[in-house]
């Protein structure tokens, strides 16, 4: 079966038959579909792009939340160890000031003791009586760790001896202490209170002599006038 069309100047007309419209109604299909699979294919190629953002997002989020989990950690571990040293330090140091008000006694029994010493009148009963109270003290100050700080004897350390003047003497080494004036203490191996101390100085050189040989011609040119 054929139809006949007339072109638009009607001079010609030309027959198209049923297989050939078919044909072209096919053609007209499959260039449809073609545009469809390529619709299609588009839009999963960008729904996979969007996961993929979408996940390389999710892990730079674990990373920053990882990151600040491990410094919480870092700080709290941090400030466990620093409140434990502040503990320490408490239980060590917590009557500092009530030890530090108790050495002048220390001291004032000390220089009772020297004195019953140089004394000559007959005060041993008190001397005793002194000395026990004195050991008793400094054996109580030990127990909360109050050692005193050697010093006669030994070279001068700014750390724990403070010096209070220089003394001449040539028996020991320039800048060893060679008297104690005041009793330094350590408490648990912190500086508590420094020793006042004298240290030693080298002697003074003696004065040069003039030469003999210049004298002696001076008394020639005398006795030549």
């Amino acid at each position: 079966m054929t139809e006949k069309n007339t072109t638009k100047d009607g001079a010609a007309e030309v027959e198209i038959s049923e297989e050939a419209k078919a044909a072209a109604q096919e053609a007209s299909n499959e260039e449809v579909a073609s545009e469809e699979t390529l619709t299609d294919g588009s839009a999963e190629d960008g729904e996979d792009l969007s996961l993929e953002a979408q996940l390389l997002d999710y892990k730079e989020q674990v990373a920053q939340k990882h990151d600040m989990y491990m410094r919480a950690v870092a700080e709290m571990e941090n400030y466990r160890k620093r409140a434990a040293r502040e503990r320490q330090d408490l239980l060590k140091f917590g009557n500092e000031n009530l030890l530090r008000d108790i050495l002048p006694v220390i001291d004032n029994l000390e220089r009772a003791v020297e004195h019953a010493k140089n004394e000559e009148k007959d005060n041993e009963g008190l001397l005793e009586g002194v000395e026990m109270t004195l050991v008793q003290f400094q054996q109580t100050l030990n127990k909360f760790g109050v050692t005193p700080i050697a010093a006669e004897g030994q070279t001068f350390d700014p750390a724990c001896h403070e010096a209070m003047g220089q003394m001449v003497d040539g028996s020991v080494p320039v800048n060893t202490v060679v008297q104690v004036m005041q009793t330094g203490y350590h408490l648990n191996e912190r500086l508590l209170r420094p020793a006042m101390v004298m240290i030693a100085k080298a002697p003074e050189a003696p004065a040069a002599e003039e030469p003999a040989e210049d004298n002696e011609s001076d008394t020639d040119n005398d006795d030549n006038e």
